[in-house]
């Protein structure tokens, strides 16, 4: 039923908004001048032309050819149609991505359920239609961009992952780099985690001892099957009894595999305790773990091999889209990340919490604070990039963010520096609360990885690591879901007016401009 809830709530501004965003702007705009034709040659059978402005690779082409044979035996038969190019029109091209936003808020509904077991279907269809409104993802859902299928890709390679269905997930991994070349990044931060996750489950089952009776030996302890014995989070509770059998415990003692037959360290102090411990559980699992996740390694050979052969990992339009250290941009991302979701994470309480989490520790807390305004001072400084495209082109909004807040003052990008800085601990501390120190640190570096080597400030970029950052925070007050659901309401009401009904021209360029994302 929550399923079919999302689905109607989504169609019921996908639909109607289509048809206003299509008989207004009927004709290809911006990145859509390059993807409509893309799309329209492939429709009539032209694999062999390729746009060199075009960066990304044809899997939303393909998306849309299947898309649009599905539509057209019915469009045919009404006679709306005579031919399958015919089709391919903008708004039938379009109209594609309106079909993939109502699947990815069906695949956010089931991701939050399934990672949040205790959730109801209630809440779920709530949180599931507040995050299909993030603004950014929203705007392009009436657009030819590849924003939208490649997010839906995304999790529904996370989804098969954590069903454990890893071929299914690994060439719906394989689809999703097809759209968009940065999801390699997403897949192998997929990947890695399932092995984790798929590896202490193997250790749990085979090398924790037992005897018969359920007996679990760690060490030289004895778990009993009591209630009142208090269980590590995030550990399934085993079966225990009331009795030992010495014998089957000295049998298990003097079997091989002694460095996998250790006991596990439950009790995992620090992150160094963590990644030992798991590196361990992997080890001993690493020819399940090599098997199962065969599939991924396969994809990930295939991509890197293509982009030495590429000799970069865009296709065309390489001189605007060189790999550059651009470490701001992480810091971008997490004032973002965290403004799209203030009253979570600006908020007095969750203030309160990170002071008080510093003065626990006072000389660490300040170390991790010094080096933290260290490494954003000098991001903004010395790895801060003005892309000619950013400070040319007055219809994306970074335009004006960019001119009228970070460069208004020469010191107005290092006064915004301990509000990067505390967005990310902030981000790191609502994560931590929900997921093991590894799964934090290795979304972190997928960040890194996505967002530092793009020298273009888009906010598009930030949409998969922000789906990825909310699904995993235990965001559970329905007062903040509401509340963040209005503004994304009310930011979407301003960008989509200001997109159909301010346009403006230019004097060096015909044609009519817009305000876009």
């Amino acid at each position: 039923m929550g399923r079919i809830a999302v689905a109607a709530v989504v169609s019921l501004w996908a639909i109607p908004i289509s048809i206003l965003v299509n008989r207004i702007v009927p004709d290809p705009y911006m990145d859509e001048i390059f993807h409509v034709p893309q799309a329209q040659r492939y429709c009539r059978g032209d694999f062999t032309s390729w746009d060199p402005m075009i960066t990304t690779p044809p899997g939303l082409y393909y998306l849309s050819l299947a898309y649009v044979a599905s539509l057209f035996p019915g469009m045919w038969f009404a006679k709306a149609v005579q031919s399958f190019p015919l089709l391919c029109s903008t708004t039938i091209l379009r109209s594609t991505n309106a079909v993939f936003a109502i699947i990815c808020s069906i695949l956010v509904y089931d991701l939050l359920i399934l990672l949040r077991p205790t959730m109801s279907e209630r809440k779920a269809t709530l949180y599931a239609i507040v995050l299909t409104l993030y603004p950014v993802h929203w705007f392009f859902t009436f657009l030819y961009y590849t924003d939208v299928a490649s997010l839906t890709a995304v999790l529904a390679m996370y989804m098969a992952s954590l069903k454990e269905e890893y071929w299914i997930s690994a060439m719906l991994g394989a689809f999703a780099i097809l759209i968009r070349q940065t999801n390699a990044v997403w897949m192998v931060f997929v990947a890695a985690n399932g092995a984790i996750t798929y590896a202490e489950n193997s250790y749990e089952k085979v090398f924790v001892p037992r005897n018969p009776k359920g007996i679990v030996f760690e060490g030289n302890n004895l778990l009993l099957d009591r209630k009142d014995i208090p269980t590590d989070q995030g550990l399934r509770k085993r079966k225990m009894s009331s009795s030992v059998n010495t014998t089957d415990l000295s049998k298990f003692e003097t079997s091989g595999h002694s460095l996998c037959h250790a006991p596990a360290n439950r009790h995992v102090a620090g992150f160094i305790d963590e990644i030992l411990d798991t590196t361990l559980k992997l080890w001993c699992s690493k020819w399940k773990v090599l098997i199962s996740f065969a599939p991924f390694i396969m994809v990930a050979l295939a991509f890197l091999a293509f982009v030495i052969w590429n000799g970069s990992i865009v296709l065309g339009a390489k001189e605007a889209h060189v790999v550059s250290p651009h470490l701001a941009q992480l810091m971008y991302f997490g004032l973002v990340s965290g403004a799209a979701f203030a009253p979570l994470y600006f908020n007095l309480g969750q203030a309160a919490a990170l002071y008080h989490s510093f003065r626990r520790n006072k000389v660490l807390g300040s170390l991790l604070i010094l080096v933290a305004l260290t490494v954003g001072f000098t991001s903004i400084h010395f790895f801060s990039i003005a892309h000619p495209y950013l400070l040319a082109d007055n219809r994306h909004y970074t335009f004006y963010i960019w001119r009228k807040v970070i460069q208004v003052h020469w010191m107005m990008k290092y006064l915004l520096v301990p509000l990067y800085v505390y967005s990310w601990f902030s981000i790191i501390s609502i994560l931590g609360k929900a997921q093991n120190r590894i799964w934090v640190f290795s979304f972190f570096i997928s960040c890194a990885l996505v967002l530092i080597p793009a020298p273009l400030i888009e906010f598009r970029y930030y949409t998969i690591p922000f789906y990825f950052l909310i699904l995993h925070s235990q965001v559970t007050d329905y007062d903040q879901w509401l509340t963040v659901g209005t503004l994304y309401v009310a930011v979407n009401i301003f960008t989509m007016t200001m997109f159909l009904f301010r346009p403006f021209h230019w004097d060096h360029e015909p044609g009519t401009q817009r305000f876009i994302w």
